[in-house]
């Protein structure tokens, strides 16, 4: 995947988190969990672009990672969402299916960068 597509497809993500959270319940404990997944989800796609920026193979890795930080903390929200019953399974699960989908990819440019940095 080219680093354009990989930005779009990370800007999709946070504006599907962003449908999630505003369809939440007014709960206080559904807001609190859509605080935490919104900043989460808009992150990860701020971050690779920041990434994308790096200074050195190092500052693009460090950047890398937090994106995948931040997604698989969408993945624990989602958890959290569904496991309290708040949204139901069927609803998260293609958006669940995306943060482990960018969780994986991330995990895989960061290996591959840093063994392009050793060599």
């Amino acid at each position: 995947m080219n680093e354009e597509e990989l930005k779009r497809r990370t800007k999709q993500f946070g504006l599907r988190v962003i449908k999630l959270v505003e369809s939440l319940p007014s709960t206080s404990t559904a807001r609190t969990i859509g605080n935490q997944l919104l900043r989460s989800g808009i992150s990860v796609g701020a971050n690779y672009r920041a990434a994308c920026r790096g200074k050195s193979k190092a500052d693009f890795i460090a950047k890398a990672g937090i994106s995948l930080e931040e997604a698989d903390e969408c993945l624990y929200w989602m958890e959290m969402l569904q496991e309290a019953v708040i949204v139901p399974g069927e609803r998260l699960k293609d958006l669940m299916k995306e943060a482990n989908e960018l969780v994986a990819i991330f995990s895989a440019s960061i290996k591959t960068a840093r063994a392009r940095l050793r060599s």
